[in-house]
């Protein structure tokens, strides 16, 4: 997936007109992050009409226990990594967002047809979600996400992401090697390389439920190899430096031989 280098300029109390500032100081330096230089006088209230801050919504103290309704899932975040491989210390800008945890309470289930469904995840199990899903909770302290079960993406039982056990209709894939090459034989940058789009089944997971909660079983199976979704999925590195892919069975376009 592309991505597209930020810069940011600031933006003075010139901005205190707008609602979406009321509050701040006359001396106030506000900063946004643009793809180019914000020039003085560029902007008017509705530019920032759809701007969003996103923050965790803090549990107070009082408050001594969270239970899940439905399908939900509350997971304890597993702590960002503050220093990379080789031992150099992250930045907070630099340090990747973690998209994994511990479930720490689940909800009753989930309803299919007329029954209700256990959740396939326990209290205990140590699960990688999807990057954007649920609502993030301070809660005792930590930092915690309440979210679907449907949007975890599986069970990892050890530290290396080459383990993990997809759940419902979710594929694991190992990404195939991207083209060194050319077709006419000229060396790719790091920069010019196509995302691959490619890649081989490692592991698949049970299905999604029919009326009868009986699972679908999936289309593909391990040993696969398929074409998916250029932009589908979550990506993942390995401990080894592979690349994996995990994403729903309807992303995955056909398979290879």
């Amino acid at each position: 997936m592309a991505t597209s280098q930020l810069t940011a300029s600031p933006v003075t109390a010139s901005a205190r007109n707008l609602a979406s500032f009321e509050g701040l100081r006359p001396s106030s330096t506000v900063k946004f992050v643009s793809f180019g230089t914000l020039k003085h006088g560029a902007f008017s209230h509705r530019s920032f009409k759809g701007l969003v801050v996103k923050a965790a919504t803090v549990v107070a103290p009082k408050y001594t226990s969270i239970k899940p309704l439905g399908d939900r899932v509350l997971v304890k975040i597993k702590e960002v990594e503050e220093k990379s491989q080789g031992g150099i210390l992250l930045p907070t800008t630099a340090q990747s967002k973690p998209q994994g945890g511990e479930v720490v309470a689940v909800g009753e289930g989930k309803t299919v047809g007329k029954t209700t469904v256990e959740s396939s995840v326990k209290t205990g199990a140590q699960v990688v979600y999807s990057k954007y899903a649920g609502t993030e909770i301070e809660f005792n302290g930590a930092n915690h996400l309440l979210l679907k079960e449907d949007d975890i993406v599986g069970i990892l039982e050890t530290d290396d992401i080459k383990d993990l056990k997809p759940l419902n209709d979710r594929v694991f894939i190992k990404v195939s090697e991207a083209e060194e090459k050319t077709a006419g034989g000229l060396l790719l940058t790091e920069a010019t390389k196509e995302k691959p789009s490619i890649g081989t089944v490692i592991a698949v997971g049970p299905g999604t439920l029919d009326e009868e909660c009986n699972p679908k079983p999936l289309s593909v199976t391990p040993g696969n190899t398929v074409l998916y979704s250029k932009y589908a999925g979550n990506d993942f590195k390995s401990t080894d430096g592979s690349n994996y892919i995990a994403l729903r069975a309807p992303e995955i376009m056909a398979v290879l031989s």
